[in-house]
């Protein structure tokens, strides 16, 4: 029986260790992971021969997996419980960064990313699904220590592998890169050992799952308008944010704003949504999560519309911020609202398909975004993030607008 967490108890040590535990496993298999992709993924690719075309291909077989295994793996973790999951994730995050070290042909790069995708799918709904059961009150800040902790590891990696990849520059051929890849290697030791460490509360029995046990998790997920609704939140926010990301530099470059002042637009963003979203995770559990949903929504449709009129740094810097809050505020009550809303034995699943959905929107934003650009230009290419945004937002406000189902 999962024991009932009072927030009033947050000092208590085993509360406190279980959220060092988690925050620490998150911030090294994320460090790991970025570590591996940014910015020695393009450069390793293009070392190897690598045309655009394929760069492009081997950076979208990550999200892919995400995509593909984040629900399944829900279900599963649901069925079989967290710790198997977590184990095979930890696995895959100490495996994957020594098969680059083997890698001669770029087109190689293909499956071994797509092989390392599946530790960040399998990591992130399982790790959901344990705060919500665990913390029960206090989910929401607890997710959002714990997506801090993973920002930072996000935030360090590339100017980790940078380093590196400065320090082994004088070094004949592959060696650089392969160091970059030695160390990822090393920061996934931590990730493992401490998945093998982890004690679950209750085990459950291996048993062959059929097919329609997918199905039915996936039915019940879909036919569940809040459930439904919040995960077209989320999706629309990182479709935004996918979009915004990739071409938000351009933008900058075109208006003559220098690469240091676009590196600390993006530094000022990463860092409000780290600092923030503790505190808004404190804010959903002791208020309703749907108006923080909707107005999180608000904020970043104000973001956008900015960014499409400003044209100078401070504007700019300004509209970061806003869309980072906006971005902070709504994301983590998703999370919290969806644990709220979804039946206890479908956690799993429920933050499986959110994930996914939420990948689907990361991934086809700056799709999207980039073919409009491409069309009618780089102003109704934002536009489109804006009015996904503004039908969305009244999507989600009207399908949980019964104050009685929740």
């Amino acid at each position: 029986m999962v024991p009932v967490f009072n927030a009033k108890r947050l000092h208590l040590s085993p509360d406190r260790r279980m959220i060092y535990y988690l925050s620490l496993l998150g911030f090294f298999a994320i460090f790991s992971t970025t570590l591996s992709k940014s910015p020695v993924l393009p450069l390793f690719s293009q070392a190897l021969g690598a045309d655009d075309a394929i760069i492009g291909l081997v950076s979208a077989f990550s999200p892919l997996a995400g995509i593909l295994f984040s629900f399944p793996v829900g279900v599963l973790s649901d069925h079989f419980g967290r710790k198997r999951l977590l184990v095979a994730s930890g696995a895959v995050f100490l495996i994957a960064p020594f098969l680059y070290l083997f890698i001669n042909d770029p087109l190689c790069l293909i499956p071994v990313r797509f092989f390392h995708g599946t530790a960040t799918a399998i990591l992130g709904p399982v790790i959901s699904a344990i705060i919500s059961e665990r913390f029960p009150e206090a989910k929401g800040e607890v997710l959002g220590q714990y997506s801090s902790s993973t920002l930072v590891g996000r935030t360090i990696a590339p100017l980790t592998g940078g380093m590196i990849l400065a320090l082994f520059a004088g070094y004949p051929g592959l060696i650089p890169y392969r160091m970059v890849y030695i160390l990822a290697g090393i920061a996934a030791i931590p990730v493992f050992v401490m998945v093998l460490r982890y004690r679950e509360e209750q085990s459950k029995p291996l048993a062959i799952l059929r097919i329609s046990v997918f199905r039915d998790s996936l039915v019940r997920f879909l036919t569940d308008s809040r459930l439904r609704a919040t995960a077209s939140a989320d999706m629309a926010i990182y479709f935004a944010f996918g979009a915004l990301e990739t071409f938000l530099p351009l933008v900058l470059l075109n208006q003559g704003i220098g690469v240091f002042s676009i590196g600390i637009i993006f530094a000022v963003q990463v860092l409000v949504i780290a600092g923030t979203k503790p505190f808004f995770g404190r804010l959903a559990d002791r208020f309703d999560k749907r108006i923080q949903i909707i107005a999180g929504l608000l904020i970043i449709g104000i973001s956008l519309e900015a960014i499409i009129w400003v044209t100078n740094f401070p504007g700019y810097l300004t509209a970061s911020v806003l869309f980072g809050l906006g971005l902070s505020l709504s994301s983590v009550a998703t999370s919290a609202y969806i644990a709220d809303i979804a039946k206890p034995d479908q956690i799993g699943a429920s933050m499986g398909a959110l994930s996914s959905i939420m990948d689907i929107g990361h991934t086809m934003g700056p799709v999207i975004t980039g073919i409009l650009i491409g069309t009618v230009g780089m102003m109704y290419g934002f536009q489109a993030s804006f009015i996904m945004i503004v039908i969305v937002g009244v999507f989600f406000a009207v399908s949980v607008r019964d104050i009685q189902r929740n």
